[in-house]
């Protein structure tokens, strides 16, 4: 009876895979789930077919508001957010159109900031989103706030859960949303949940339970444990001290590790996933800003100062092979096929797009960027990729097409 059981959820599971390419190459599931021992189990897209090749066909660009800092889509691809520091504000855009369909604004409090090329506070903002990251299906998106000292979760598109009952002393951040076009507003409060001196980078476990954040002047890490269905929706764990300034972070559920660069030192700090606390550190080269990790133990890391990308193995931090690129490369991103990745140069005004081979990377594109580009992400379907790039001086977002061979 088991083995029939199993036969027969094969069959559904083959038959809701099918699928069919519509007249613009993007592929349709014609089944969404399945039910097998009462339990609805999702049936999730193909990946993209096999390619080797990347060739540059276009650039678009796109308006999006002062002091853009990092950019991110949703798992599906079918929405970017841009989180605008200066202009205090989330940009969700739909990739398809091109088109903003909704802000996320935010009411702005006096804090503390940093000149970073005087290396000293001024005076500023509470609100300026930094970086992002989605949990629980793209329900809930994680922003940090520069000078907030601390993260906050959005529902993106339940707001109840937004304005869920809390805690008499849990502080939160009046977010306005506004509708491009539309005389339509919806507002809320969210919870800021309190981490560190001027968050940066959020990544989490692929289990959703755990969001880790790197806290630049506090000089640590914060582990977060998530729980979608009580408000604030995350609590500090754990906080876990560095040698110096931490930014980038890669997570490793395999090994049950993760890695943290430590931009204001020449080391990748290691954690233990299983007991949050530090178990390493391995000596890397200098200013180590952006960590991104394959799935056959590599890092990928950018040198900020050093103006060089490297390739290492994540269970020795040896360098495998390194390359050059344009001044001060700051974000890094891999395709989704982990064969090629695409630099930001911040000074420099490039996106430098490499081949990721057995020993080396070999440049495919350099692409002129105007206004210090420093976020970028990617989206795929079979037969294309476009690389989402933003700027952080001129408040516009470069959309940088290839065909895939």
């Amino acid at each position: 009876m088991q083995a029939l059981f199993s036969y027969f959820t094969l069959l559904l599971l083959t038959a809701g895979c099918q699928n069919t390419a519509d007249d613009k190459g993007y592929t349709k599931l014609l089944a969404a789930s399945v039910v097998v021992r009462d339990t609805i189990v999702p049936l999730l897209p193909p990946p993209p077919r096999p390619y080797s090749e990347l060739e540059f066909e276009k650039k678009e660009v796109l308006a999006a508001a002062s002091g853009t800092k990092s950019v991110l889509f949703n798992s599906k691809g079918s929405k970017l957010f841009a989180m605008n520091l200066e202009g205090m504000s989330v940009y969700e855009f739909d990739r398809a159109s091109r088109k903003i369909t909704r802000e996320f604004k935010f009411k702005p409090t006096r804090g503390t900031g940093w000149d970073y090329n005087k290396s000293r506070p001024i005076a500023s903002y509470q609100e300026k989103p930094v970086e992002a990251c989605f949990s629980h299906d793209d329900r809930i998106l994680w922003v940090s706030l520069h000078n907030a000292d601390g993260i906050i979760p959005i529902w993106v598109d339940d707001f109840s859960k937004n304005n869920a009952k809390r805690s008499a002393n849990q502080k939160t951040k009046p977010v306005t949303v506004i509708y491009p076009g539309s005389n339509k507003k919806d507002s809320f409060q969210v919870p800021l949940i309190e981490t560190g001196k001027t968050p940066k980078v959020i990544s989490r476990t692929a289990d959703n339970k755990n969001l880790l954040v790197s806290n630049w002047h506090s000089r640590n890490v914060s582990v977060l444990e998530m729980n979608d269905t009580i408000t604030p929706y995350g609590k500090v764990i754990s906080t876990i001290p560095v040698s110096a300034i931490p930014r980038g972070i890669a997570v490793d559920d395999k090994t049950g590790l993760s890695y943290v660069a430590i931009m204001g030192g020449s080391s990748i700090t290691v954690i233990s996933n299983s007991v949050w606390m530090k178990e390493d550190d391995m000596n890397v080269a200098a200013s180590p800003r952006h960590l991104v990790m394959d799935t056959s133990g590599h890092l990928f890391v950018s040198y900020n100062s050093l103006g060089t990308i490297a390739c290492l193995d994540a269970a020795t931090g040896k360098s495998l092979f390194t390359a050059k690129t344009h001044a001060q490369p700051r974000t890094i991103v891999l395709s989704k096929n982990y064969k090629f990745i695409f630099v930001t140069c911040y000074s420099s005004d490039f996106v430098d797009v490499y081949k990721i081979n057995a020993d080396n990377f070999e440049k495919v594109a350099s692409l002129p960027c105007s206004g210090h580009p420093v976020g970028v992400d990617i989206f795929e379907n079979d037969d294309k990729l476009e690389a989402w790039v933003c700027s952080y001086s001129n408040g516009l977002i470069n959309i940088y097409s290839f065909k895939k061979k």
